[in-house]
């Protein structure tokens, strides 16, 4: 979704007191949850380090982050209707962090897998459920204010956690880090419940729900459209995660200390938050097709440039690196409704967020064990032709430029 230029002020004159209350505490909930699952990258090599992993299961280790977050989104949807909104994403929040808390405690692969396994699917309630609290709380263009506010919030919680856990990792280590984290993020989901008691007090009984044995609608009016745009998301998200994942190991292999690869991951996702913007404008300006052609392009070439150049070179380049990762996913995002009935988009947005998440699942695992086998410059090669091949891809979104 791409971040308007309105603002702030314009968001807050727009919207009423009530949707302010609950875009600040959604906004707050996605740039803790966006933070502390955009952390893990921070702890990959420290993990393998201290636990003897190899890639593959540091990689296997991440995978169950993106396992618990493809698959239960549904599911914390479906219980929603049931118990409401504010049960659910407070008890998400809570177990996000009480993930972490184990991690902490785990002495192995298979600990440390199923702790942040929880961590996923505590993170799984978070978009879902906070987009529709505040869709609920606003209405026309306030709407679209709100949304790009509260998306670009959890861009801010990506810069913000992963650099204060550089600083908590230097001073205690990542054992208490990721205690110190997860209890934060217990707290925060009981101050969720606290401050959405007032917006969000009833539960299965919302306006916008099915009627009771209704039969479940198509997902999307133009299916072979809508695959295709999934299709590209899934393989752009693949390949955004399967760089950040590999990214810390090549920083420390040219000499980087943990407090650098803390500072490098901050510049990726301050790049990628920009991205977010500007790949919103190109897409106006410039087309769809052009904008994921541009942003893949830059994509392959800053990947490459990974593997030759000095430490020194890669940091400058890493904003680039994150805009061009993150942005391709403005465009792909807010091309959805194009593709679907106007009455389906809720549907649809789910079902593209779960593709978009399930392509970054296998991921890590897959140029994890790549990189055990023939190294981290073969692993960063494969990934730069990963991107270039979703190319011949986006020549079938021409359409989506021909109706601007």
């Amino acid at each position: 979704m791409s971040v308007t230029s309105a603002p702030a002020a314009t968001a807050d004159a727009a919207l009423p007191r009530e949707a302010r209350a609950t875009l600040g505490t959604c906004g707050a909930v996605h740039a803790v949850h966006d933070g502390v699952g955009d952390c893990i990258y921070l702890f990959l090599p420290l993990w393998q380090a201290e636990l003897g992993l190899s890639l593959a299961e540091v990689g296997a280790v991440k995978t169950m982050f993106g396992l618990g977050l493809a698959t239960l989104q549904m599911p914390a949807s479906l219980l929603a209707e049931r118990v409401g909104e504010r049960i659910v994403l407070a008890l998400g929040t809570a177990l996000l962090g009480l993930g972490y808390v184990l991690a902490g405690y785990s002495g192995g692969a298979v600990a440390l897998g199923g702790a942040i396994l929880l961590t996923g699917i505590g993170a799984s309630v978070q978009h879902p459920l906070s987009s529709t609290l505040i869709s609920r709380a606003s209405a026309g263009p306030a709407l679209r204010v709100a949304l790009s506010t509260y998306n670009f919030l959890g861009d801010v919680g990506k810069v913000a956690v992963p650099a204060l856990a550089a600083v908590l990792v230097g001073l205690w280590g990542w054992r208490a880090t990721m205690e110190t984290i997860g209890l934060a993020g217990v707290l925060a989901g009981l101050a969720v419940f606290l401050l959405l008691r007032r917006v969000a007090p009833v539960a299965g009984a919302h306006p916008d729900a099915p009627p009771k044995g209704a039969a479940p609608a198509p997902v999307a009016t133009h299916w072979p459209r809508f695959a295709n745009l999934g299709a590209v998301a899934a393989l752009d998200s693949a390949a955004r995660t399967g760089t950040l994942t590999l990214l810390p190991f090549v920083l420390i292999g040219k000499g980087a200390a943990v407090s650098t690869v803390g500072l490098a991951l901050s510049l990726v996702f301050a790049g990628g938050a920009a991205g977010k913007f500007v790949c919103g404008l190109m897409a106006i300006r410039w087309g769809v097709v052009a904008t994921v052609v541009a942003t893949e392009i830059a994509t392959a070439a800053a990947v490459l440039a990974l593997n030759w150049l000095p430490l020194s070179a890669i940091l400058p380049l890493l904003p680039l690196l994150g805009l061009a990762l993150n942005g391709t996913s403005s465009a792909l995002y807010g091309s959805v409704p194009e593709t679907v009935a106007r009455d389906k988009l809720a549907r649809a947005f789910g079902l593209f967020y779960t593709l978009s998440v399930g392509g970054s699942t296998t991921a890590p695992f897959l140029f994890g064990y790549l990189s055990d086998e023939a190294g981290l410059q073969t692993a960063l090669v494969a990934l730069a032709c990963l991107v270039l091949a979703i190319l011949p891809l986006t020549l079938p979104l021409r359409w989506l430029d021909r109706r601007r």
